[in-house]
């Protein structure tokens, strides 16, 4: 049953005209059967009023903690990710990570809506599935041409490839100004054409820069001074990317940069040495690896949860060599890590664009620089790219970014979902 005919019929068992509906929803009579005859889609948020005004219950999910806050942020409801929704936990009788909610501990809502599903792997998509009750209403939010997960599959795809699910595409950009340069820049190499790189007065700029070494000192000058100076933007506010993690240009190198520049050794601030790696009272740093059992506290001491996630920022708030603990601060809860713990984190004032999935950033500083070829493709620098909110430079190499354009090459996901979706309905 399409989504039109199931909205149909959950209107007259309730006994709301289309005239009524249209009002509770704030659009037009002929929008509603616009919707019922699948000439068009309500957008997210008329949407979330439609399943109100059905009395269906909602959740919102994402596959990080950074896109849920976003998620909760653009619909002023709250979101959660994925694992904590199903209540991850630990079988300590087969020593993986599990989930309570499952196919016989269904989740309590009637539709479930998931945004960033391009992030979303074969393994979590499964067990999301088990867990929603019969005549769930399930709506995938995402982008397809963005990085697959760095899990198994390519479920996303997949599903939208095998012309099985219902599937409608947004042309309308919400995020930007039609005018912006990072919308049509992201167009463009999205279509394979190369994006403007010559302009000095909008949100996209590209500084040239063919030696590593000079990138560098572009990227750190542009975090420390030129941006906070010249725009106004704090180095809170800006995230710098790179497609790989080696290299002088890579993230491990210029995390070490931007540390020395950004949070300079002071007697005031606490340190801790973990292999080579010093973590520093005020250094932003990122989660690496789910932990299910950490404990989050508010700032009043109560408990906010357990659990931080793969993928979550935050900033070191304090250190106490005493009782060998470093505290890291998530949007407001604080966590709390045993020395032998800090294999869990690594600093974030650079991270890879495959980690940077499911964020937005006010600006963005994409360094462009030696890499191997799986990372120098045009799926990366899109997804780099459409991060920036407000304004994106690139520092490097042009041949290098049309290099990225001209290469289309992914990794071959062979779990074949597609196939046996397309098996089961009949398709070739």
């Amino acid at each position: 049953m399409s989504f039109g005919e199931q909205l149909r019929k959950r209107r007259e068992e309730l006994g709301i005209s289309r005239a009524e509906l249209a009002d509770r929803l704030g659009v037009s009579r002929s929008a509603i059967g616009n919707y019922e005859t699948g000439v068009s889609a309500p957008k997210e948020e008329v949407l979330l009023r439609l399943f109100d005004a059905l009395r269906l219950k909602t959740q919102l999910a994402a596959p990080t903690g950074r896109a849920a806050k976003r998620l909760s942020e653009v619909t002023g409801r709250e979101a959660s990710t994925i694992h904590r929704l199903l209540e991850a936990q630990f079988d300590e009788a087969t020593g993986r990570m599990a989930f309570f909610h499952d196919e016989d501990a269904p989740l309590a809502c009637d539709a479930m809506i998931v945004d960033e599903t391009s992030m979303v792997d074969l393994q979590l998509m499964a067990s999301l599935l088990k867990a929603l009750k019969p005549g769930c209403r399930l709506l995938l939010v995402g982008d397809p041409d963005q990085l697959p997960p760095v899990g198994a599959g390519n479920v996303f795809s997949d599903l939208i490839r095998s012309g099985v699910v219902q599937t409608v595409r947004l042309t309308e950009i919400f995020r930007q100004a039609q005018r912006s340069l990072i919308v049509m820049n992201a167009h463009a190499v999205n279509q394979g054409e190369l994006p403007v790189l010559t302009a000095t007065d909008r949100d996209f700029f590209f500084l040239r820069r063919r030696d590593p070494a000079a990138a560098v000192k572009t990227i750190q000058e542009l975090c420390q001074t030129r941006l906070p100076k010249n725009m106004g933007i704090q180095p809170s506010d800006i995230q710098v990317l790179t497609p790989t993690r080696k290299y002088d240009t890579g993230m491990a190198a210029l995390n070490v940069r931007l540390q020395a520049a950004l949070n300079p050794p002071s007697p005031e601030k606490k340190e801790r040495r973990f292999g080579e790696t010093v973590f520093r009272e005020g250094d932003r740093v990122m989660q690496i690896r789910n932990d299910y059992d950490i404990v989050l506290k508010n700032p009043d001491g109560t408990t906010a949860g357990t659990g931080v996630y793969n993928g979550d920022v935050g900033q070191i708030t304090a250190i106490d060599p005493q009782t060998e603990t470093l505290a890291v601060c998530y949007d407001g809860k604080t966590a709390t890590y045993g020395f032998e713990m800090l294999n869990e984190l690594e600093h974030a004032w650079v991270m890879t664009v495959h980690k940077s999935q499911g964020s937005e950033y006010r600006a963005v500083v994409l360094c462009i620089g030696r890499a191997g070829p799986m990372l120098l493709t045009r799926s990366v620098l899109y997804t780099a790219i459409t991060r920036a909110k407000s304004l994106l430079i690139i520092v490097g190499d042009e041949s290098a970014a049309y290099h990225m354009i001209d290469n289309q090459t992914q990794t071959r996901r062979y779990s074949g979902l597609r196939a046996r979706l397309c098996g089961e309905c009949g398709a070739i």
